[in-house]
C-alpha cells in the first residue's frame, strides 16, 4: 500500500510538469560555459544577470532567458565564469519580482543575496573520493545537539572558535569521543539570514531557524564567507574529520517556514506556490514564524526531496533532524524516506506551532509515527514527565518526586511502542502507543529549546543544592539512555 502511495505521488508530480533532479541542476558549471534553469511556471519573462563581485557593482552581463517545456526558463553563457555570481530576476502579472539566487543556490556571495558560480569538484577535501555516511543502525545512535558557534567560541584552544572547522580540531575530537556519542546534531546550518556575513567582528548570534538558502551552508560559520567556495569546503572538512572518528553528523533542517515570504527566493520565482493559505486566503501560520510551507504540494515536495538528497550525496550527512516535522504532510515524508539510504536517520518534531491549513490527520504528527516507518518523533511525554511541562519551567514533575508520572516514563523507556506492563490509558499527551519501532522515540530531557536540565532543576525546586542536582541529573539521563528509543543529549549537559 504504501509503495502504491509513492508511486501515485511521483506520477503527480509528473503530470504537474517537473523532471526528477529539475531544482538541482538549476546552475551546471564547464569550463566552456554555464547552463542555467529556473523553475518559474507562470513567468512572463525571466532575465539572468551576472556579476563579477559577491555584492555591489552592476551586471556585466544581462541574458533574457527563453522558456523552456514545463515552466523551467533557460539560459546559457559561454565562457569559464568560474568565480562569477548571478541573480535572477522574474516578471509575473507585469510585475518584477526582484532579483534572487534562485532556487537551489549551491553557491552564494556574502549574505546569500547572488548565488556563485564554482567547481564544486575543486570544493572536496583530500580523501573525500572515500568518505561516506557511516551507517550506523539507530540502535547504535547516541545523538549530542550542538550549535557551530556555541560549541567552540569560548574555547582557549580553539584556532576556529565559531567555525565548522572548529569540529576537525583534536580538542573537539576527543572531547566528543570521550562522551561515547557516536553523531553529533547540527543546529540549521544552511544559509541563514539573521547573521550579518559582513559584519562578523560585531556581536551577532541566532539559532539559525530563519532559511535563506537551503541548500548552501551558513557563511558565518565559515573563516571567509566572501569567497563563496570556503565555506562549502570547509563544511566537508567538518564532516570528514567527524566521520574519521566514528561520530556520524546529522542536520538540523527547517523546511517549514522561510525567514520571510515576499523576500523569499520561492515568493520571487513561483509566488504563493510554496506556501500555504487559510480559508480565508491569508497567509497561514502553523510554524508560529509568520508563515508554513506547503509541503503537499509538488513543487514544494520535490523541492524537499531534492535538497534532503543533495545533502545527503554532496555532504555524506547521517541524518536529519526535521524542524517542526508537523507542518509537512504524511506523503510527503515517507517519500524523503524512500529517496534516501536507509542508514540515513530521519527524526523530528511531531507538532508544529500553531494550527496548520491543511488536515491534521494529514500531517507528520508524533501521533502518525505509525504511519511513516523508519522516521522518529522526540518524546515530549517521557521528557516533560522526568522534568516538568514545556509550558512552565517552574513547574516539576517525577524528579522532584511528584506522583503521577511513572507510565509516561515507562512509555518512553519502552519507545512509546505497544508494551504490556504500560498503561497508555495514564501517560501524559498519548493514550495509546503511536511507534512501531522503539528507534522511532528519541528519548531526552534537554534541547536547545528551552532551559536545560540543571537549570530547569534549579527553577522548579528552589533551594536544591549541588550534590542534589548531581544525583537528579544522573536519575534524568540514566532514563533517556536505558530507554530502547535513541538517546539525545543537549551540548553542556555533560558539565551540568
Amino acid at each position: 500500500m504504501k509503495r502504491f502511495l509513492i508511486l501515485t505521488i511521483m506520477a503527480a508530480i509528473a503530470a504537474l510538469g517537473m523532471n526528477a533532479g529539475q531544482f538541482n541542476n538549476e546552475v551546471t558549471y564547464t569550463k566552456r560555459g554555464t547552463t542555467f534553469a529556473l523553475v518559474a511556471q507562470k513567468a512572463q519573462s525571466v532575465n539572468l544577470n551576472i556579476y563579477a563581485e559577491g555584492t555591489g557593482g552592476k551586471p556585466v552581463k544581462t541574458v533574457a532567458m527563453r522558456k523552456g517545456e514545463k515552466g523551467v526558463w533557460k539560459a546559457e553563457v559561454k565562457g569559464d565564469l568560474k568565480g562569477r555570481f548571478y541573480t535572477f530576476n522574474v516578471k509575473q502579472d507585469g510585475k518584477m519580482l526582484g532579483e534572487t539566487p534562485g532556487l537551489f543556490a549551491k553557491a552564494v556571495g556574502v549574505n546569500g543575496k547572488r548565488g556563485a558560480i564554482i567547481d564544486m569538484a575543486a570544493t572536496n577535501p583530500e580523501g573525500w573520493e572515500s568518505d561516506r555516511a557511516l551507517g550506523y543502525a539507530p540502535t547504535d545512535i547516541i545523538v549530542y545537539e550542538s550549535h557551530n558557534r556555541d560549541f567552540s567560541v569560548s574555547r582557549k584552544e580553539a584556532r576556529y572558535p565559531g567555525k565548522f572547522l572548529a569540529l576537525t580540531e583534536p580538542w573537539a575530537i576527543e572531547h566528543l569521543k570521550s562522551l561515547g556519542v557516536t553523531a553529533i546534531h547540527l543546529l540549521p546550518s544552511f544559509d541563514y539570514a539573521s547573521v550579518d556575513e559582513e559584519h562578523l567582528d560585531r556581536p551577532q548570534f541566532n539559532w539559525g531557524y530563519d532559511p535563506l538558502n537551503y541548500n548552501v551552508p551558513e557563511g558565518s560559520y565559515s573563516t571567509n564567507p566572501f569567497k563563496p567556495e570556503v565555506r562549502v569546503k570547509e563544511f566537508k572538512q567538518m564532516v570528514k574529520a567527524l566521520h574519521d572518528a566514528g561520530i556520524a553528523v546529522i542536520l538540523d533542517v527547517v523546511y517549514n517556514h522561510t525567514m520571510d515570504i515576499h523576500n523569499s527566493n520561492f515568493q520571487r520565482t513561483n509566488p504563493d506556490v510554496f506556501y500555504r493559505k487559510n480559508d480565508k486566503g491569508e497567509y497561514s501560520d502553523g510554524s508560529g514564524c509568520g508563515n508554513e510551507t506547503a509541503s503537499e504540494h509538488p513543487l514544494m515536495r520535490q523541492y524537499m526531496i531534492e535538497s534532503f538528497k543533495y545533502w545527503a550525496d554532496e555532504y555524506h550527512l547521517d541524518g536529519f533532524r526535521v524542524d517542526l516535522m508537523g507542518v509537512h504532510d504524511i506523503a510527503t515524508m515517507n517519500l524523503i524516506r524512500e529517496a534516501l539510504p536507509k542508514n540515513v536517520l530521519i527524526y523530528g518534531e511531531g507538532w508544529s506551532a500553531g494550527s496548520c491549513a491543511y488536515p491534521v490527520e494529514k500531517l507528520a504528527m508524533k501521533a502518525y509515527v505509525y504511519q511513516m516507518p523508519g522516521i522518529a518523533a522526540f518524546s515530549d511525554e517521557m521528557r516533560d514527565a522526568i522534568r516538568g511541562p514545556f509550558s512552565d519551567d517552574h513547574q516539576s514533575a517525577f524528579l522532584a518526586a511528584k506522583p503521577g508520572h511513572q507510565e509516561s516514563i515507562k512509555a518512553g523507556i519502552v519507545g512509546c511502542i505497544e508494551h504490556p506492563q504500560v498503561d497508555y490509558s495514564k501517560v501524559n499527551y498519548s493514550k495509546k502507543p503511536w511507534a512501531i519501532e522503539p528507534t522511532q522515540m528519541m528519548a531526552y530531557v534537554s534541547c536547545h529549546d528551552d532551559l536545560c536540565l540543571v537549570d530547569r532543576l534549579k527553577a522548579s525546586i528552589p533551594g536544591i543544592g549541588t550534590d542534589e542536582l548531581i544525583r537528579l541529573d544522573l536519575l534524568a539521563q540514566t532514563a533517556v539512555f536505558t530507554s530502547q528509543g535513541v538517546p539525545f543529549m543537549l551540548s553542556g549537559e555533560e558539565m551540568l
